[in-house]
């Protein structure tokens, strides 16, 4: 005996399994039949029979069971025969053997319109949430701004101090050398062209008004987001993943004071005076090219720039430098307070930082250059 239950009891006979079904199999019991019949464990390969016999009341979900346990017998290798089976019981079982036919699944139908245009709608949603969670994250920033602002003492000088370092003076060697390298390029580029109709002296004014007015920022400012945007999500993320600003909430801290206003603060005094190098190298690098290339000395090139070009050119490039680094700290901080607590979301949403920052530096340039034209600057 292997195992008896009150719908069923399993014995070994001269080397047959045999499975006697007794009782009410009906919808009613199937819970506990299947339970049963899930408990059984007969020999691999062994013959066996199921006797019907002891039924007193058979349903569709009993024949159902019936014939699953007649193929799990089968599958196991074995023989299987049925015993004591009435007529009325046998057409039953064989109505559920009939309907034992699976269907294949079906397949998904090919809307390629349906779903480009589920999937923009999708993206259009997403994008609307995230600006307006995005513009909430603005004015928080700005109220918080202008209370430090009018109580300077709340400004915590150690993390703004660290962070100029951090975007300031360690960027120095890396936005230098850019700047240094696009003059030269300018110049010698510059000089190809202007050889075509003998005016190799205007070099000197394309590489100082393209370098003064538009290069020199928005190279500068995407040196910036790619480093220190990216680098502002990645140390607040952390914070978020080590639930650190979770406990500066529960002792009191405003997290956007603590975190968000010291990097803001630093990057906007940072970025004009990268600016103000990368000018400065870029046109260093313009004259270096100039003299080795076309014969333009260094004393005439500094002349030509201080009769030529004119000092709004310098002004409208640094004009710009506080706005994008506004734009820069406030996307990396806010793409910083996101963070879920997980390390995966740290490096998606740093991704998306520098993304969104290089994207909003260029718009914001493009606006800046229709503004500047449409007054004339």
């Amino acid at each position: 005996m292997q195992a008896v239950a009150e719908w069923l009891e399993a014995s070994d006979r001269a080397g047959t399994f045999v499975l006697a079904a007794k009782g009410r199999w009906t919808i009613a019991h199937a819970g506990q039949i299947d339970a049963a019949l899930t408990r059984l464990r007969p020999a691999v390969k062994q013959n066996a029979q199921i006797d019907l016999a002891g039924i007193e009341a058979f349903d569709t979900a009993g024949a159902w069971l019936v014939y699953r346990t007649l193929n799990r017998l089968k599958d196991a290798g074995g023989t299987v025969e049925l015993i004591g089976l009435r007529p009325a019981y046998r057409t039953l079982l064989e109505q559920v053997t009939a309907a034992d036919r699976p269907m294949p699944p079906l397949e998904e139908p090919q809307r390629m319109l349906a779903d480009i245009v589920a999937r923009l709608g999708a993206a259009t949603i997403f994008l609307g949430r995230d600006a307006r969670m995005f513009l909430g994250f603005i004015g928080v920033t700005a109220v918080t701004l202008l209370r430090v602002a009018l109580q300077p003492r709340r400004l915590r000088l150690t993390s703004f101090v660290a962070s100029l370092e951090a975007v300031g003076l360690n960027a120095i060697p890396i936005v230098g050398l850019m700047a240094f390298l696009i003059g030269i390029v300018l110049a010698y580029q510059g000089a190809m062209q202007l050889r075509l109709f003998g005016a190799e002296v205007f070099v000197v004014d394309l590489v100082a008004i393209s370098i003064l007015r538009e290069i020199g920022i928005l190279l500068t400012a995407i040196v910036v987001a790619g480093r220190s945007g990216s680098a502002f999500t990645a140390q607040i993320g952390s914070m978020k993943v080590a639930e650190e600003v979770d406990a500066m909430r529960v002792l009191g801290l405003d997290p956007v004071e603590v975190l968000v206003v010291p990097r803001v603060a630093a990057l906007v005094v940072a970025l004009p005076l990268l600016c103000f190098l990368s000018d400065i190298l870029g046109l260093v690098g313009g004259a270096v090219m100039s003299w080795s290339d076309l014969g333009i000395s260094p004393a005439v090139f500094i002349r030509r720039v201080g009769e030529n070009v004119a000092i709004n050119h310098f002004w409208v490039g640094m004009a710009k430098a506080p706005v994008f680094a506004f734009m820069i700290a406030l996307v990396g901080c806010y793409q910083g307070m996101r963070v879920r607590s997980t390390a995966d979301s740290v490096g998606r949403l740093t991704t998306r930082s520098v993304v969104q920052s290089i994207f909003m530096v260029i718009v914001a340039d493009a606006l800046f250059s229709i503004l500047f034209s449409r007054l004339g600057i």
